[in-house]
């Protein structure tokens, strides 16, 4: 593994999530912990490479916000990521740490997802700060991604607090130049120190705790006024714009000439330095993304703002086009000719390309079978949430990590059961399909109520061996932590006949029939059972068996084949105006799920030299 220790004055061209861990490893962070998600995965494995800091994948958001409030009691500053729906998660212990405090520096960081570019919703993570009483901060770009971070453990300390570290898919993925610092080394406690009049948050203490807490509150109102993160920039008097994060390059771009107030610290907000500003501008607009939080803030003080969340949308991600635009329709004098005018001609006629399973995936096969059966599927959130798609169209509802089971089971619960001499209809019956990353990281508890309250759902865990959706982490399965290290690996068949599944059957997705014959077979059952699908991701761990050909005269273009949905898979005109399939022999895996599904035994493996298929 690298160590990175880079000279300090340094300057690099980092992503926000490199500068993140760059910044946490100068604050002397000994500790982080998170759970993969997009856009916050890369803090860990960037954080993992430098000395001197302990870091981990929790198997959930809560779990890691609970190992970071364990080392922070016990004298260590410590990081824990999640991208923004993992703190739906991590929200019980989140909440109660704003009471506790801190005994060493604790940031969380939040990396929000507008525009949702690979999340199920785009909430707008700022308000879980008013709603905590936590202070959070957001950078605009990656150098001051890591100046930011380095503060926010001075910051926790000094206030006795966690803080809430803001940023979103375009401040965690962009690149910029950042300045290289030192690392402040911070020397172990031998043991925790024991305050139970802080940290015992029995109904007594936190009655007092809120108080203290109200009052940090207001203390941070006051340091916010002089925080050297909120800046003016004066400029044109005729328009102010108050604005923060990615948001402020855009509307830079977009009005080079107004003037400014760049929030980095965005709760609380300093009242005083908004009311000054206002106070030397003609007009004043808020830009922001998502929720009008700092517009709403503003106005509750009862400063005037001209303009706000009515010029933008509250969906989606901005840019500097989109801000330029609206801020043009308000008639603001000096926007930015260049980003009104036509985008100039665009690829309109290409081709759509949608999500799907890599070539090869094991999961195609189990949707395939899925899809005959014509069973109600509930799925989760990983990978295999992509058998809702074409050609497959086999999943039928997905919401959140984990609830794959325990909504089936609770669809099953109300369903009106069959009478006693109707003949089976698998179209009403209900199956929770989740992957093994997934059901590790919330998934258990789902099952466990389906055993304990009588449920009688099957559920299919897709094991790969990794969290395949994020980028192939380690996870509590996979026999490695994140460190490299080995590790016990959890048995996952023993497992769920722990929690009281008596139905343990684990198949190979690859062969087709025996996953249809099995899933027969569990779905006739009258009680509880779960399937394990096992078979390793092709892309994690490169799997590449000898490739499949079409035999062309044995193809008549039925396109049986392409029920597969796999990219290596091509339809063409022969010589003779015939549709045929072929395989590209640089995509196909060698899984045979097309072969599977030809009824011309057209699709075969090449033979070798010695007259065996290779």
């Amino acid at each position: 593994m690298t160590s990175k220790t880079q000279t300090a004055e340094a300057v690099e061209i980092l992503s926000g999530n490199e500068a993140i861990a760059r910044g946490a490893w100068e604050a002397g962070v000994r500790l982080a912990a998170a759970y993969p998600g997009t856009p916050s995965t890369e803090i860990l494995e960037s954080m993992v490479d430098y000395e001197g800091v302990y870091c981990e994948w929790s198997p959930n958001e809560k779990v890691a916000m609970e190992v970071g409030v364990g080392a922070s009691m016990a004298g260590g500053r410590a990081l824990v990521c999640m991208k923004h729906v993992g703190l739906n998660v991590a929200a019980d212990p989140f909440f109660s740490s704003s009471y506790v405090g801190v005994e060493a520096g604790l940031v969380v960081v939040s990396a929000d997802d507008p525009g949702m570019h690979s999340s199920q919703d785009e909430q707008d993570n700022r308000n879980y700060a008013k709603f905590a009483r936590v202070p959070v901060l957001e950078p605009s770009d990656s150098g001051e991604a890591k100046e930011f971070m380095v503060a926010a453990y001075d910051l926790s300390e000094r206030f006795d607090t966690p803080v809430l570290f803001r940023t979103t898919t375009r401040t965690s993925h962009s690149k910029s130049l950042v300045t290289m610092g030192e690392r402040v080394e911070t020397a172990p406690v031998a043991a925790v120190r024991r305050d139970w009049t802080k940290y015992l948050m029995m109904p007594q203490n936190a009655i007092v705790r809120h108080q203290v807490v109200e009052q940090r509150v207001l203390d941070m109102a006051e340091y916010a006024e002089t925080c050297p993160f909120n800046r003016v920039e004066m400029g044109d008097t005729r328009v102010g714009i108050i604005t923060s994060g990615a948001i402020y390059g855009y509307v830079r771009e977009a009005l080079p000439d107004a003037s400014y107030l760049k929030l980095g610290m965005i709760f609380p907000l300093p009242a005083k330095l908004i009311a000054d500003f206002r106070a030397k501008v003609d007009k004043l607009y808020v830009v922001e993304e998502l929720d009008p939080f700092l517009e709403e803030a503003i106005r509750l003080m009862g400063i005037k703002v001209d303009g706000g969340k009515e010029l933008n949308s509250l969906e989606g991600e901005l840019n500097a086009r989109l801000v330029a635009q609206s801020l043009a329709r308000a008639g603001l004098p000096g926007v930015n000719p260049d980003l009104l005018g036509d985008l100039g001609p665009q690829a309109t006629d290409l081709p759509g390309r949608p999500p799907t399973f890599c070539p090869g995936c094991s999961h195609r096969g189990l949707f395939v079978v899925l899809k005959k059966l014509r069973v109600y599927v509930s799925g989760d959130i990983g990978c295999y949430t992509m058998g809702a798609l074409p050609p497959y169209n086999a999943v039928h509802c997905s919401t959140c990590m984990g609830a794959s089971i325990s909504m089936a089971h609770g669809m099953a619960k109300v369903l009106e059961p069959p009478a006693e001499d109707a003949k089976p209809d698998l179209r009403k019956k209900i199956v929770g399909v989740i992957g093994d990353s997934t059901f590790f990281h919330s998934g258990i508890t789902s099952l466990m109520d389906v055993a304990y309250n009588g449920g009688k759902t099957l559920s299919i865990i897709a094991d790969n061996s990794t969290t395949a959706m994020t980028g192939g982490q380690e996870n509590p399965g996979t026999g490695k932590t994140l460190l490299g290290e080995p590790s016990a690996v959890v048995d996952i068949p023993a497992l769920c006949a722990a929690l009281g599944i008596k139905r343990v059957t684990t198949i190979d997705p690859y062969d087709m029939a025996e996953t249809e014959r099995v899933l027969r077979e569990e779905l006739a059952a009258d009680e509880a059972s779960v399937v394990i699908a096992k078979a390793p991701c092709v892309l994690q761990f490169k799997i590449r068996k000898p490739v499949y050909q079409v035999v062309s005269e044995l193809c008549i273009g039925c396109k049986r084949c392409l029920q597969a949905g796999c990219g290596a898979l091509n339809l063409y005109t022969d010589a003779d105006d015939d549709l045929k399939v072929e395989i590209s022999a640089t995509e196909c895996a060698g899984c045979g799920i097309c072969s599977q599904l030809c009824r011309q035994d057209a699709i075969v493996r090449p033979v070798s030299a010695e007259g065996e298929g290779s």
